[in-house]
């Protein structure tokens, strides 16, 4: 039997057999038990050292591991990270960290999901535009666009999210709601302007105050917050995605290691934050503390929303077989980003892996949080 159907199956039948005698402490006591008699943090040394091998040859400058089971943890870091409380640049993993302040309002009947955008965001109007859903924007089908056809010339010019809002608005979708799966940036940036207008409350603000604080992430921001420029883990923008300015060198007071940019703290990829703190995301949304988000609302972020035929995804999270690694369960959840970071957290087990790096995810194939994340699974579920 291989290790995650055995680690199932013990955990299965420690709260069965507890929860016969009515008594779900007990249940979930036996069952965390069980996990903890599977941790063995020396298989991921291997994992590890993926990442020491990537520092030292001076492929990655800075990098950091993070994995937890069953209140067991195990944390790593490399080259120019010099701590756990590391800060990197997330890139999309901001998405889900923003929608889940976005879901907060949810769970205030704030608004519902297929409520349309244009209630308000009364200027999105207009052919397909009135078909766009709150849910369509949350699972990338509104038919918007990943970044603006004038992305470059807006960052150039050091643009407020205002200037994007306001494009984005303008934009006509380019296929019928619903009808098909296109990766959005500026889905994710319209439901964060709603969260706004909902709210009263500017995006960097709300996350900070409805997710970053419940959480007690210490060592993360929405763009910079309250943290030193200089303290954050500089990106390897020479290697970096054509969109953010990569390989271009006067884009150096507009890509990802720019003032502009880090304080921007767009919603679809300008969130800081430390392995660990990621990590707290990742477990609330598997166990929400008290007066944090619902348990089915947070269940309902973690499920496919996508007509069959469409790449599944969550409110926010990605949720289709790949997000995690060989051996997690079906359940599992995360996202990755083009800065080179990658999450995810399985239900079924209670795992989460976190890898953090400064490498532009597309500089490497394969890239190394990928071969980390492999290694993290096989050291748990092997």
């Amino acid at each position: 039997m291989r290790r995650r159907d055995l680690l199932g199956a013990a955990i299965g039948g420690a709260l069965a057999g507890a929860a016969a005698g009515s008594n779900r402490s007990v249940a979930v006591a036996a069952a965390d038990e069980t996990r903890r008699a599977l941790w063995r943090p020396e298989r991921l040394d291997e994992a590890a050292a993926v990442l020491m091998r990537a520092s030292t040859s001076g492929m990655v400058a800075a990098s950091a591991l993070h994995v937890e089971l069953a209140g067991e943890s195990y944390t790593r870091v490399f080259g120019a990270a010099r701590d756990a409380d590391a800060m990197f640049l997330l890139g999309s993993i901001s998405k889900p960290i923003a929608m889940t302040a976005f879901m907060r309002l949810y769970d205030q009947g704030a608004f519902g999901l297929d409520d349309s955008v244009k209630k308000f965001l009364p200027r999105f109007a207009g052919g397909r535009r009135d078909a766009v859903t709150i849910r369509h924007l949350l699972s990338h089908v509104s038919g918007l666009p990943d970044q603006l056809p004038d992305n470059d010339a807006l960052r150039r010019s050091h643009a407020p999210l205002d200037a994007f809002v306001d494009r984005a608005e303008r934009i006509e979708p380019a296929f019928v709601p619903g009808s098909r799966y296109a990766y959005s940036s500026m889905g994710i940036l319209l439901a964060a302007r709603i969260a706004e207008r909902i709210s009263g409350v500017e995006i960097r603000r709300l996350v900070q105050e409805t997710v970053l604080d419940p959480l007690a992430m210490k060592h993360a921001a929405q763009g910079v917050g309250r943290f030193a420029l200089e303290s954050l883990v500089s990106s390897q923008t020479e290697r970096a995605a054509p969109e953010s300015g990569g390989g271009d060198p006067s884009a150096k007071d507009w890509d990802w290691n720019s003032p502009y940019w880090r304080r921007l703290g767009a919603p679809w990829g300008g969130t800081h934050a430390s392995a660990p703190d990621v990590a707290r995301v990742l477990s609330a949304m598997m166990a929400p503390p008290a007066g944090f988000l619902k348990p089915e609302t947070a269940r309902l972020m973690t499920r496919n929303h996508n007509a069959d035929g469409l790449t599944p995804r969550g409110l926010g999270w990605a949720v289709h077989p790949g997000v995690g690694a060989a051996g997690c369960s079906p359940r599992t959840f995360g996202h990755t980003g083009s800065t080179g970071t990658l999450g995810w957290a399985d239900p079924a087990s209670g795992a989460i892996c976190v890898v953090l790096t400064s490498l532009p995810a597309r500089a490497a194939a394969p890239h190394p949080r990928d071969e980390v994340a492999m290694r993290v699974a096989m050291a748990l579920y092997g």
